[in-house]
């Protein structure tokens, strides 16, 4: 009887035989060298922004004395929360909001309009026109609505406004020339917002049974609310710093921050109030530096959805 031998495979790798970790080559590291692409911008930034904000930070909390000395103190922001200032500072919050209020409710169903729209063209043109017409301000702006709803405008006379109580020299009528350029604003704000609806969320709310405005109730209006809000913000902001609008049409009439500054800077009513004017400035700086900061948590918080 023949007993067969096993054949051994001697070239055969062990099995239990662990394999020896391969060492990276060391190569030698580039210098990091991508900031200086950005420092020009940042030394602009620097020198044009950081240089002014540091000024007037000193000058809002120091004072000079007869002497000439100066001295440091927090006069000048218990002077910018008191009287005709804080009076300043209430009146342009309140028709910073307002305004920003009634440009947000109305720029949705325009800018709605502008997505479902078949025609290219128009909402090309209607796109075109409100980048135009949103940086569009500042004294011509106050001279084309002085020419056309103030006391001897073409459409004031035309309407007999100045009879019915019309009056563009007014809050109501300030917050009207504002709107001007808020409404182009956010309608350029809501079209990519609303872009970012995907027709899948409208389909799957209707195989549900869910009618039109189930859906803009349940689907559509929580996704955009951060959008709308961030929009409200941005807006916001950009009617708070405006100046030149207000001042060229009411000048002093209204009480705004924008203008109060720029009277105490020059001295019109008091002497002496710069400083006080720096702490405006500050309170101003203040208010935008919290805009901005809600802006992008909610431009954050949107773009998961809308990206």
């Amino acid at each position: 009887m023949t007993t067969a031998t096993p054949t051994v495979i001697a070239d055969a790798p062990s099995v239990s035989r662990r394999q020896e970790p391969q060492v990276p080559r060391h190569r030698g590291r580039r210098p990091a060298t991508g900031w200086l692409g950005v420092a020009p911008l940042m030394a602009f930034a620097v020198i044009v922004l950081g240089l002014p904000v540091a000024a007037m930070a000193v000058g809002s909390v120091t004072i000079t004395t007869d002497t000439g000395a100066t001295e440091f103190t927090g006069a000048n922001f218990a002077a910018s929360f008191d009287g005709p200032y804080l009076e300043s500072l209430l009146g342009s919050v309140k028709l910073s909001a307002l305004s920003a209020f009634i440009a947000t409710v109305v720029s949705l169903p325009i800018a709605y309009a502008i997505v479902t729209s078949r025609f290219r063209g128009l909402r090309a043109a209607v796109l075109s026109a409100s980048g135009v017409i949103a940086n569009f301000g500042g004294v011509p702006l106050a001279f084309a609505f002085v020419a056309t709803l103030g006391n001897a405008g073409v459409l004031t006379g035309f309407f007999g406004l100045a009879d019915k109580g019309w009056s563009l020299y007014s809050f109501w009528g300030l917050a009207i020339v504002y709107l001007y350029f808020l409404i182009p604003l956010m309608v350029l704000t809501l079209t990519p917002a609303l872009d970012g609806l995907k027709p899948q969320w409208r389909e799957a709310a209707q195989n549900n049974r869910a009618t039109g405005f189930q859906y803009w109730r349940h689907v559509a209006f929580p996704i955009l609310f951060p959008t709308l809000l961030s929009g409200f913000v941005l807006l916001f902001g950009s009617a708070f710093s405006a100046y030149a609008t207000a001042a060229a049409m009411v000048g002093s009439s209204i009480p705004l921050v924008t203008v109060k500054i720029a009277s105490a800077l020059t001295g019109d009513v008091l002497v002496g109030q710069g400083n006080v004017a720096l702490a405006l400035g500050m309170n101003m700086i203040i208010v935008a530096g919290i805009v901005m900061g809600i802006q992008l948590l909610l431009q954050r918080r949107s773009s998961k959805w809308l990206s």
